[in-house]
Order: structure tokens, then sequence, then C-alpha cells
């Protein structure tokens, strides 16, 4: 049984550069195509497992050639993949254009993933054997709740990346020990226009937040107060996708390798950063060893 489970999306990102976005009714051309593994869960269990972390996965995906394609990626980064279902619908894909400069739009057409499924007996005997249970919002909502109820009924530490933001049920956010969302899933999931003071609003109800903020760095909160801020480490971006995931991935695998909080988040803003500087997103993530010579 692993240390970190993901319960979490796993998607083909079908990635094209171009750019610009087009204007409506503008055809345009792109200058590459190429298709890589992701999707939130994914991206945020090859994240940790890179930098040493152990790691499940539980995800579902279609019997086609993209499904046994992201098994094989997981498991090929020391993810943990006998957990993942088989569903009678195409995976998931995710739609990415990056720009030149570096910023993405992404469309994500769920099929496997939002496939209606209850919290099984092998998924609660893997989250109640980890230290860590890690979600997202790209996997049923009801099943992403159960989760962490059954979670933090076993007294294992909830991570939560509010993404994409929802409608929660009732005493959803009281149930998570970590959240770890950007400035605007923060601002929206707050209905604050502020980035700090949505952290500091959602301190109030969760244990920690996390707000990313790309080049800026990350704001740490807790109890209603800001009590941290982490550098952003400079790079010059080539593409931004999967940051924001390789940032939790990582952040909790060095909290499960014993590192302090303050480390751990220094470790996940340098391996964001340098996942910026590689195309794609589960091929970016820097390895324990490329983010440890950076941290010295």
């Amino acid at each position: 049984m692993a240390e970190i489970v993901v319960l979490g999306s796993a998607n083909m990102d079908l990635v094209v550069r171009q750019p610009r976005l087009p204007e409506p009714g503008e055809t345009m051309f792109g200058s590459s195509f190429t298709t890589v593994p992701g999707g939130k869960g994914l991206n945020q269990a090859i994240a940790a497992a890179r930098v040493d972390g152990d790691v499940a996965f539980l995800g579902a995906v279609g019997g086609d050639a993209f499904g046994g394609e992201l098994r094989e990626t997981l498991a090929a980064a020391g993810v943990d993949t006998d957990a993942i279902a088989l569903v009678e619908r195409p995976t998931g894909t995710a739609h990415i254009a990056v720009l030149d400069g570096g910023e993405n739009a992404i469309v994500v057409v769920p099929d496997a993933n939002g496939v209606e499924l209850p919290l099984d007996d092998v998924q609660r005997a893997a989250i109640r054997a980890a230290r860590y249970l890690v979600v997202q919002f790209e996997r049923p909502l009801p099943l992403v709740a159960a989760a962490v109820a059954f979670a933090r009924s076993v007294g294992v530490t909830t991570v939560v990346t509010p993404a994409p933001v929802l409608p929660l049920p009732d005493g959803f956010l009281e149930q998570v020990d970590v959240l770890v969302p950007n400035a605007a899933e923060a601002c929206a999931l707050a209905g604050i226009d502020d980035e700090a003071d949505a952290a500091r609003a959602l301190s109030a109800l969760v244990g920690t937040v996390v707000v990313t903020r790309g080049a800026r760095g990350a704001l740490v909160a807790r109890a209603g107060d800001i009590v941290a801020e982490v550098a952003a480490h400079p790079v010059t971006p080539v593409d931004t996708t999967g940051a924001g995931d390789t940032f939790t991935g990582v952040l909790v695998a060095r909290l499960a390798a014993g590192d302090a909080e303050a480390a751990a988040l220094r470790a996940a803003a340098v391996a964001a950063a340098l996942a910026t500087t590689r195309a794609g997103a589960s091929t970016s993530m820097p390895s324990w060893a490329e983010v440890e010579s950076h941290l010295r």
C-alpha cells in the first residue's frame, strides 16, 4: 500500500502550439501537435513519484489505446496502477492550446473520468493504508466527496486542488486539511476578488491554504491569516501546462518524506518552475535530483 493516494483524472492531452488564440470563426495555423499523458490526477501522481514519493493512483480509463498508454506512463513513473478502473467509455482527453508566450488554454472532455462510480472496497483499503489523499474535481464530485470524508474518518490527511471550481456540498471544505488552489480558483471559491483576502477567508474553513500565483510565488494561510509567502524560482517559461499539478504533487511527496513545511513548499516552487521550462504536462516534471540541485 502506498503512502500517497491520488484519486483523480487521467487524460490524453492533445497539444497544439500556436501564436495566439483564434478569433471566433477564424482558422489559423499552429506550429506543432503532440499527444502527452495528462489530467490533473495523473499529473499530480507522476510529479509526486518523480521526487521519490510512494504513490498509488485511483482513476478510470477506457479500453482504448489512450487508456493503455496512460497506464503504462503511470507504471513507468513508479506509480501503483492496480486500482485504475476500466470503464465502457473512451479515455478522457484534454485539448490544449499552448501560446508562444507559454500560457495555455484548455478544453477537457471527461469521458471515462466522468463515469459515476462508487467508492469501492479496493479504493477504501488504499486510502485507509495511506498517509495522504490527494484529489481534484475532474472526477464526479460525489466520488471525490466520499473519498475525502472517508479519508478524514480514518485519520488520513486530505489535500484538495479545487479545479475546476464547482459548487461544493455543505461541510466539504471543513474536511480539507490542505487546499491548494491557484489565485483565480481561490477567488472564485471564496467569492472574493483579492487573492490574499480569499486565502484568509478559505483558511478559516480548512486547515491550511496554499494559493499558487505562478511567477509571483505562493501564499500560505492558516486560521484566517497569511502565515508565509513562498518565492517563485526564476525561469523563462516555455509551457505552463501542469505547473500547478507539479507544485501539489511535489509538496505532498516532500511532506510525506518528512520535510518541514517551509522546505516542502520551497521544493514544490522549484519543481513547478522547472516544469514550465519544458513542453507538456507529465513529460515536463523534474526528478528529485534536479530539484535538489536547484535547491542547493
